[in-house]
């Protein structure tokens, strides 16, 4: 890890924009998530981006990717903006501040091979927010509590939205769920803002 990514991570835990626990705790977290295409070369979503964990971390294990971090936050938003300068990888990211529902049904739609979340939202709010986002053929990266997995992702539920379980991701720091585009998103989803909270599909 570079010093900036450290030092801009160092001023997000004392901002108060990551959670409770040491910071190098969120680093191995976020980098056992990159662990899951060690490769990745295309074009990511990072849902939730709040503190940055694990949208910067990824953007820097990720050399040859471009990424969007989305957030509904002006303050989270600026901080970002500030921290992709420092990493001077303005050139390979940008920070959105907007709602996912709204993302879903913009320019962006269908245009990322990955979308990653971290305690952004439900499954089903989280799925239903990232599949119109994903390029069919993209994954969706999900990070688990230590007894999540498969077991919250309704295969039927999936399915409306054209996405398909492929895997659980157990890395050294960090335990994900995979899941797959394999179909075109129905047009009727994301439902506008806040409905797939109140009403799931699943």
């Amino acid at each position: 890890m570079t010093d900036a990514l450290w030092h801009v991570l160092e001023r997000s835990k004392t901002e108060g924009f990551l959670g409770p626990g040491p910071l190098d705790l969120h680093v191995d977290h976020a980098q056992s998530l990159a662990q899951v295409d060690p490769d990745f070369r295309g074009r990511f979503c990072d849902l939730g981006s709040g503190g940055g964990v694990p949208g910067l971390v990824l953007i820097e294990a990720w050399p040859e990717s471009t990424a969007v971090l989305l957030d509904g936050s002006t303050r989270r938003c600026a901080f970002l903006g500030e921290a992709l300068e420092a990493m001077e990888v303005q050139d390979r990211a940008v920070v959105l501040e907007g709602r996912a529902e709204e993302l879903g049904h913009s320019d962006a739609r269908c245009t990322f091979d990955l979308v990653v979340a971290r305690s952004f939202a439900s499954p089903p709010v989280t799925a239903e927010c990232a599949a119109p986002l994903l390029k069919v053929g993209g994954r969706l990266v999900v990070a688990e509590p230590p007894e999540g997995g498969q077991v919250r992702w309704d295969s039927t539920g999936l399915a409306l939205l054209g996405l398909e379980y492929e895997r659980d991701h157990r890395g050294e720091h960090a335990l994900a769920s995979v899941m797959r585009k394999v179909a075109e998103t129905d047009e009727r989803y994301p439902r506008r803002v806040g409905v797939p909270a109140k009403r799931p599909l699943w």
